[in-house]
């Protein structure tokens, strides 16, 4: 007699599910997005945070990521949520995986995650591009009135190529880095800030660097009316287009 096929035990849905913007700076820059997620696995165990988990034969703990930042650029706007078995108070959460996580890493806000999922409340990206060099705003200029701009990037099948200018929402020079501040959407394949240097050196091939940029994500939202808004707060972007 045949024996029936042992079913993976079920696990119940959430009962709450909520949403985290973190940073990551200084040396936790240079970890990779599998290196933060190792890590912060660890600190919900050490927090004792009542973690949901999927079905299956091999459950795992219910979180979503979505647009991590690339390794070397910092982020003061990263985004995940977490499914728990139990209701917490998201600030009480918050200092608990504050107190455990590595250094670099900060939870800034938590809050109940809303009905609009994550990947259609992350949109659009702030950065800011330190890149001192000369004829910036010609290079600016151009970039915003070409109709394409295609540029190679080494990916998981070998190089390629790939257009960046649909993507490049607002541009524009900032004396104060000196630099640059973008707008850029969240796209396939995820437009990072070196795409956009490298994008502009082509233009402007007088202008100075390497595919090295120190670069930061200001801010990750849904663009409304000329400003990225935080699907967190109703706090707006620093950077506003005409």
């Amino acid at each position: 007699m045949r024996q029936a096929k042992r079913l993976p035990k079920q696990q119940p849905p959430p009962v709450q599910r909520i949403r985290l913007r973190y940073t990551k700076q200084g040396r936790a820059r240079y970890a990779s997005h599998q290196d933060f997620a190792r890590a912060f696995e660890r600190a919900l165990r050490r927090a004792d945070v009542p973690m949901a988990y999927s079905s299956g034969f091999t459950p795992h703990p219910r979180i979503s990521y979505q647009n991590a930042v690339p390794t070397s650029v910092m982020s003061l706007a990263e985004y995940l949520e977490i499914g728990l078995q139990a209701p917490v108070d998201p600030d009480t959460l918050q200092d608990s995986l504050n107190a455990v996580l590595p250094a670099g890493f900060q939870i800034t806000k938590a809050g109940v995650a809303a009905k609009t999922p994550l990947t259609e409340s992350l949109t659009h990206s702030l950065w800011a591009i330190e890149w001192e060099t000369d004829r910036l705003d010609a290079a600016v200029a151009a970039l915003i009135g070409s109709e394409s701009v295609v540029v190679e990037r080494m990916g998981k099948r070998g190089l390629g190529e790939f257009d960046i200018r649909p993507a490049v929402v607002g541009i524009e020079v900032c004396a104060e880095l000196p630099g640059l501040h973008a707008v850029t959407m969240n796209t396939t394949p995820t437009l990072r800030p070196a795409d956009i240097v490298k994008g502009m050196q082509q233009i402007e091939p007088t202008l100075s660097g390497s595919d090295y940029v120190a670069a930061t994500r200001l801010a990750q939202g849904i663009w409304v009316t000329g400003v990225v808004l935080d699907s967190l707060t109703t706090e707006m972007s620093i950077w506003q287009a005409d």
